[in-house]
């Protein structure tokens, strides 16, 4: 089970950076309208919610 756990917690990661990035680059077209820390929040939020 601690490796299957593990495992999974990779592929979290994987899957966080993935999206991390994508939210990145929508967020750096984001910045010209919002708040950078609004962007931010919003992306934690997403973030949390895929875990």
């Amino acid at each position: 089970m601690a490796a299957k756990k593990k495992a999974a917690k990779k592929a979290v990661k994987k899957a966080a950076k993935k999206v991390a990035k994508k939210v990145a680059k929508k967020a750096v077209k984001k910045v010209a309208k919002t708040p950078a820390k609004k962007v931010a929040k919003k992306a934690a939020k997403k973030a949390a919610k895929k875990k």
